[in-house]
């Protein structure tokens, strides 16, 4: 189980497209809203019905947790505590977390880049408190996964997809998403 997290003002790519191609790679995902309600809006004021609620999600089943970015969304997400101390407990047990566009500011403030490579959204490096700032569009490194931002939405997910479901499968999906140089 992935779960893909909206707060308000979440970015609309980066979370419907984790959920869209995870969905395609048959990775069982569930969005969940912080907000203590289901329907939650995006930066843009798209209103998107999460599948559960925060005090609903089953972390003990859960396999990776993904931070959509945006703002206000990243801050949102951020400020969250019972978040904050789930994003801490995967980090600690090796577990996956993934963050992208200005949500890797959280992992960030919360000490978990420290000797890491890390990316986040051009201008906000300054938030990768304690990693190596790299320009690349996806970074993996040990148990995090960070990306740019929605131009990068995409190529993030297939990294999970990686991840989750071997190389292979990222592979075939980029060529059925039409992800690929030549004809």
């Amino acid at each position: 189980m992935v779960y893909v997290h909206l707060a308000e003002g979440f970015e609309e790519i980066e979370a419907l497209a984790c959920v869209d191609i995870m969905r395609r790679a048959d990775i069982e995902t569930k969005t969940v809203s912080i907000t203590g309600q289901k329907l939650v809006k995006s930066v843009r004021g798209v209103v998107i019905a999460a599948d559960v609620l925060y005090e609903e999600a089953d972390y003990k089943s859960c396999h990776m947790i993904v931070l959509p970015g945006g703002m206000p969304g990243a801050k949102n997400l951020g400020e969250h505590k019972g978040l904050l101390s789930n994003i801490q407990e995967f980090a600690q047990n090796n577990k996956w977390v993934a963050a992208i566009c200005a949500a890797p500011m959280i992992l960030g403030h919360e000490g978990l880049l420290k000797g890491r490579k890390a990316t986040i959204f051009p201008g906000m490096e300054e938030h990768l408190v304690g990693a190596e700032a790299v320009p690349n569009r996806v970074v993996i490194d040990g148990n995090l996964i960070t990306s740019k931002g929605p131009g990068t939405a995409m190529e993030f997910t297939l990294a999970i997809v990686g991840v989750i479901k071997g190389q292979e499968t990222a592979e075939k999906l980029k060529k059925d998403l039409v992800m690929f140089n030549g004809q």
